[in-house]
C-alpha cells in the first residue's frame, strides 16, 4: 500500500480518491473548496490538507484531477504547490485533460527536482469513475509508469503507456475527437426517428445490435429521448477539450473538419444556457 495524495475532488476526482482509500492506500485529499474535502472525509478513510503542498508532503504518489492548464500549473508550482512538498523519487500522476504542451512543461520541471511525472487522462465519465472502470491513456517514462500503474489500478478498467510525456494527452484528444462526431451522429439519428414517428426505444434496440452500436447509444439514448442533460460530462468542459484538439491539430497539420463543426454546435448549446448540460445535449439544438 502507498501513501497517496489526491488533488481535486470534482465529479471525477471524488470517487477516484475513494477507490484509492477502499483499496487500502493511505490517502490525503486536497480541494480548492474545503467543503468537498470535508464531504469526502465523511465517506472515506483518510485526511484532508490545507494546501496542495501539504497534501503532497510525504506522499509516494500525487494524483491530480483539476480543470485546465492554468489550474494544473497552480496545483503543481509555487510555494503552496505539490512539487514543493514532494520528495525526490515520488511520482506525480495527472488525470486532468490538458494540453500536451503544459504536460511537457511540468514534466520537465518535475524531472529537474527528481520527481516522476505521468500524464494519465481518463475516459469513462462520472459513471466510470464511480464504478472504478475508467480507461487511462498515459505518457511518461516507463519506470515512472510501472510504479504508478498498480496504484492507478484502483479505478482503472484499462491503463496503457502510450509513449513519452504528452502521449497520454494526445491519445485523450483522439478520444474526444471520436466522441464529438459520434454524439452528433447519434443526436441526428434520434432526432430523425422522432420526426419520422418511430419509437426511439425500438429503433435503438435494433440498431444498437449492429454496426451503429456504441457506448453513447447504450448509455445516453434514453436520457436524450427524455431531454434530460443534468448529469455527466459538461458541454463547457467538452469545448475546452475540443479547443485543445483543434489547437494541436493546427500544430501537427491534422485536418479536423467534423470536430470543428461539432465544436460550434456545442457553442450553440452554450448560448441556449446548456454549458453545464451533459455532452449528449447536442440533440437539444436540433429540437429548437
Amino acid at each position: 500500500m502507498a501513501r497517496v495524495a489526491f488533488l481535486g475532488l470534482g465529479v471525477m476526482g471524488f470517487p477516484m480518491a475513494g477507490h484509492l482509500a477502499a483499496a487500502g492506500h493511505e490517502v490525503t485529499v486536497w480541494n480548492r473548496s474545503p467543503a468537498k474535502a470535508e464531504a469526502w472525509l465523511a465517506r472515506h478513510a483518510g485526511r484532508a490538507a490545507a494546501t496542495a503542498r501539504e497534501a503532497a508532503t510525504g506522499a509516494d504518489f500525487v494524483m491530480a484531477c483539476v480543470g485546465n492548464d492554468d489550474d494544473l500549473r497552480q496545483v503543481c508550482l509555487g510555494e503552496a504547490g505539490a512539487f514543493a512538498g514532494m520528495a525526490a523519487g515520488a511520482v506525480f500522476v495527472d488525470h486532468t485533460t490538458v494540453s500536451a504542451a503544459v504536460t511537457r512543461e511540468l514534466a520537465e520541471v518535475a524531472s529537474g527536482v527528481g520527481i516522476g511525472f505521468v500524464d494519465a487522462p481518463v475516459s469513462g465519465g462520472q459513471a466510470g469513475a464511480e464504478n472504478g472502470q475508467l480507461s487511462l491513456m498515459c505518457g511518461g517514462a516507463e519506470a515512472d509508469y510501472a510504479r504508478a500503474e498498480p496504484v492507478i489500478a484502483a479505478y482503472a478498467k484499462i491503463c496503457r503507456l502510450m509513449g513519452p510525456s504528452g502521449a497520454g494527452q494526445l491519445t485523450k484528444m483522439c478520444n474526444q475527437i471520436a466522441i464529438a462526431g459520434l454524439v452528433q451522429g447519434l443526436s441526428e439519428s434520434l432526432h430523425f426517428a422522432e420526426k419520422a414517428g418511430l419509437s426511439i426505444a425500438s429503433v435503438v434496440e435494433v440498431i444498437s445490435q449492429g454496426a451503429a452500436g456504441s457506448w453513447q447509444m447504450a448509455n445516453r439514448h434514453q436520457t436524450m429521448a427524455e431531454n434530460r442533460f443534468d448529469f455527466g460530462f459538461a458541454v463547457d468542459w467538452m469545448r475546452k477539450d475540443l479547443g485543445i484538439c483543434l489547437a494541436t491539430a493546427d500544430e501537427t497539420g491534422a485536418t479536423l473538419p467534423v470536430t470543428a463543426l461539432v465544436d460550434q454546435f456545442y457553442k450553440e448549446v452554450q448560448t441556449m444556457g446548456g454549458g453545464r448540460w451533459d455532452t449528449s445535449s447536442l440533440i437539444a439544438r436540433l429540437r429548437r
